[in-house]
């Protein structure tokens, strides 16, 4: 038998699953707990509600990597990040998810504030000065299409050199937005 927190976790992880696969609308709560090997009623139990589940599974893909580097060095960290990180990491889930979903009504919104509270507000602090806003959205924006463009062409059709060329590229990009 499971304990508590093993249930919970194993329901995160399937839910995590599902939805860096499939929309929002697409994913039921009998599928998810199928996937964790539990009953759905866990899933109340531990997180009330499929959108109360979709928030959580947005807040375990942390995105603090991104704000760790020092400024100078931003633009080459998130390139980096976007054009070699695993697929299938936490790091680059959270944008999956999000991208998947958005579409979703019930998913929209919650997505607005995610994305607010843990990426933008967070760079604009970093950034400081009257154009933080403008230039967080820059970078969310690449961020953003990178990600759309990675989950169709993972290796996005490039050799090592262009990819070393695009990653170059990029970071010149990323820092010109932040600078």
């Amino acid at each position: 038998m499971r304990n508590a927190a093993a249930t919970r976790a194993a329901i995160l992880s399937a839910a995590r699953a599902r939805f860096s696969r499939e929309a929002y609308d697409s994913v039921g709560v009998r599928d998810v707990a199928s996937d964790a090997g539990v009953d759905p009623a866990l899933i109340s139990r531990y997180f009330g509600s499929k959108e109360d589940l979709f928030v959580e599974v947005c807040h375990a893909g942390d995105p603090s990597d991104l704000f760790t580097v020092e400024r100078e060095r931003f633009g080459a960290h998130v390139a980096h990040m976007m054009l070699y990180e695993p697929q299938d990491s936490e790091k680059l889930d959270c944008f999956l998810i999000m991208l998947r979903s958005s579409a979703s009504p019930k998913a929209s919104g919650a997505i607005r504030v995610m994305g607010r509270e843990r990426f933008y507000d967070r760079l604009e602090a970093i950034l400081g000065g009257p154009d933080a806003k403008v230039k967080g959205k820059m970078v969310g924006a690449i961020i953003m299409g990178l990600s759309i463009s990675r989950a169709l062409i993972p290796d996005f059709d490039l050799d090592e050199r262009e990819l070393a060329d695009m990653e170059r590229r990029l970071a010149d990009i990323i820092q010109r937005c932040i600078d």
